[in-house]
């Protein structure tokens, strides 16, 4: 176990490096920067502009600029914003819980809704339900977040006033975005749930079970209980990919959070945060799949075996 957490961890670290660098130089290969665009705004001259940037550092060579950035990372700090001085990791701090919230729950929604399909579809039965879960998972997969959420918002805000539906606070802000969210990333859980189900059910040891005559409701346990392994692997990921998605939705029901924070980065040409935002994404992305993975070893011997 220990070996195969070992490999896990450089593999990690290796994504959150590969992140990062890339980040890095595609930020600074863009033309203009914060300064450009927050500066001049309030009327400062060419020469405060260039004077502000040699103080930041941000004339020096690129080298030089990355080996300072790691050192950084490495002892924690993660630089401060160039529009407001605010040190990234405060303001991460400060914006990660409503993202939090959100992501937490759309992935709730996301894992009851997508086995849920996934098992009506791989198992098949009625035909009816399969082919209900299955246009429901494909529903998911096509449609944008921004269609998906704009009828959510004119359904159950406009034409019902059930929920809220842009801004607000409170733990009923929070479910129409997390339903909106969870439903889109629910489409990949039951297509992988919906595969291995099948596979399972085509396996040897169902036929054995059902030619020693057990019931179907223990023999489609026994079809679950191998079917839904491979689950843990795509929950992981898509969790992993839920911070990203939120930037679109917390834009559309306009919640403050993280997703706010980059847009307004990216639109900035604030590197610092870009580049906190990115590392803590793979940090996410990367510790998640991680857990998955080593959770996986434990569950299912045959990996162990194979290792």
């Amino acid at each position: 176990m220990l070996p195969f957490l070992a490999r896990r961890g450089a593999m990690a670290l290796a994504v959150v490096w590969l992140a990062a660098s890339l980040s890095f130089v595609a930020l600074r290969w863009a033309p203009g920067d914060a300064l450009d665009a927050t500066m001049a705004r309030v009327g400062a001259s060419e020469a405060q502009i260039d004077a502000q940037r040699a103080a930041l550092g941000l004339d020096d060579p690129l080298p030089v600029q990355y080996g300072r950035y790691w050192l950084d990372v490495v002892r924690g700090r993660w630089g401060v914003s160039l529009v407001t001085g605010q040190p990234v990791l405060e303001l991460i701090a400060q914006n990660a819980r409503p993202t939090l919230t959100l992501a937490l729950a759309a992935l709730g929604v996301a894992l009851a809704l997508g086995v849920t399909l996934g098992v009506m579809d791989g198992l098949g039965r009625p035909a009816a339900l399969r082919w209900v879960a299955g246009g429901l998972a494909a529903l998911a997969l096509a449609t944008p977040v921004y269609w998906t959420s704009t009828l959510a918002i004119y359904t159950f805000t406009v034409a019902l006033n059930l929920l809220p539906g842009v801004g607000g606070g409170g733990p009923r802000a929070v479910i129409l975005p997390a339903l909106v969210l969870g439903f889109h990333t629910a489409g990949s859980i039951a297509r992988v749930t919906a595969a291995s189900v099948r596979d399972a059910a085509r396996g040897d040891f169902v036929r054995t079970a059902r030619a020693k005559g057990l019931p179907e409701h223990d023999v489609v346990d026994h079809i679950l209980r191998v079917g839904l392994l491979p689950v843990v692997s795509v929950v992981a990921l898509q969790a992993g990919f839920l911070l990203g998605g939120t930037v679109i939705t917390e834009m559309i029901f306009v919640r403050r959070g993280l997703g706010q924070v980059l847009l307004a980065a990216v639109t900035n040409r604030d590197y610092p945060v870009v580049q906190g935002l990115v590392v803590l994404a793979a940090l996410v992305y990367t510790t998640l799949n991680a857990g998955a993975d080593a959770l996986y070893h434990r569950l299912d011997p045959r990996t162990r075996r194979e290792g």
